[in-house]
């Protein structure tokens, strides 16, 4: 009660004092913070997924000033040799203003991260977005069908029927990839799954659907319970590592991670950054209350 008490004084509480919290799941405001995270992971032998914040955008020149960004951070990454993709929220780009513009933008940075033969996430965001965010998607697969995949959300109950309805983009030479994640935003329950067990389980049903069908997941989870899961399927279907990858935040269950890599599974974590980090932080801290006593012991302990 403590805990969720603490969530929700979060969007009252000063920037600094969330930042002791944020400071170990983001990499930092700047590109420089990105690559040294990044360099770090890599060392590890852990690939890495970039995401500059600042998402849900209420005006068109916040979408051009997001393009020309992301197109800087390619620049740089290529540059710098980094093993790793990208991953970015359609309505940083104008989904929720005009879809064409945000297709046009995003439609440019998957262009150019093509021409280095790299990748894509097209992030799945509030259930507002989802239909919107699948035709985006479908769009773009049409035309860059190696460079671009997506992001489905287990708890949302429709979430099985979009993977199969979306499997006319499927083959073998250039299988479907999508990230597979439990999903983070308050949704009705109408519409999303609201139990553990219940989320859990439809999470595994929709994981074996993309082995059964030869779609290439990122096993996105932090949930013990479910790498048990994915370790079973993967057995089951006799799926080879290098086709399909498990996939984590920045900053969170570190051991856990570490054990995936040991077994020689492929690893790879989402590392965001930017000036606009408050809002994902905050998002962090509601999907896991429990957090929030890591900020108060922050404030007794480091003052």
């Amino acid at each position: 009660m403590f805990n969720r008490f603490i969530t929700l004084l979060l969007p009252f509480m000063p920037e600094k004092l969330v930042w002791i919290f944020s400071r170990k799941y983001i990499a930092g405001e700047t590109i420089e913070d990105a690559i040294r995270a990044c360099r770090e992971l890599n060392e590890k032998k852990i690939k890495a997924t970039i995401d500059l914040l600042g998402e849900f955008i209420t005006r068109l020149d916040e979408a051009s000033e997001n393009k020309k960004a992301y197109l800087e951070i390619i620049d740089r990454i290529e540059k710098e040799k980094i093993d790793a993709n990208y991953s970015l929220k359609p309505t940083s780009f104008g989904l929720l203003i005009d879809t064409e513009i945000c297709y046009q933008n995003i439609r440019e940075i998957v262009e150019k991260t093509a021409g280095h033969n790299n990748f894509i996430r097209i992030d799945m965001e509030d259930s507002q977005c989802t239909d919107r965010e699948i035709e985006l998607f479908r769009k773009l697969h049409r035309e860059f069908p190696k460079n671009v995949g997506l992001v489905v959300q287990a708890y949302l109950k429709r979430t099985l029927k979009d993977l199969q309805d979306l499997h006319d983009l499927h083959s073998h030479e250039i299988p479907l990839n999508f990230r597979l994640c439990k999903g983070i935003y308050v949704e009705s329950e109408t519409i999303a799954w609201k139990k553990y067990q219940e989320i859990n389980a439809h999470y595994l049903d929709d994981l074996e659907y993309m082995f059964s069908e030869g779609i290439f997941p990122g096993i996105a989870t932090h949930d013990k319970t479910l790498v048990e899961g994915a370790y079973r399927l993967i057995e089951k279907y006799g799926i080879p590592k290098e086709r399909c990858e498990f996939q984590m935040l920045y900053g969170v269950t570190p051991e856990l991670r570490k054990s995936i890599v040991d077994k020689g599974h492929i690893m790879r974590v989402y590392v965001p950054f930017g000036k606009k980090w408050f809002g994902y932080s905050t998002r962090r801290l509601k999907e896991n209350p429990k957090m929030a006593t890591h900020i108060i012991k922050a404030l007794f302990v480091r003052g």
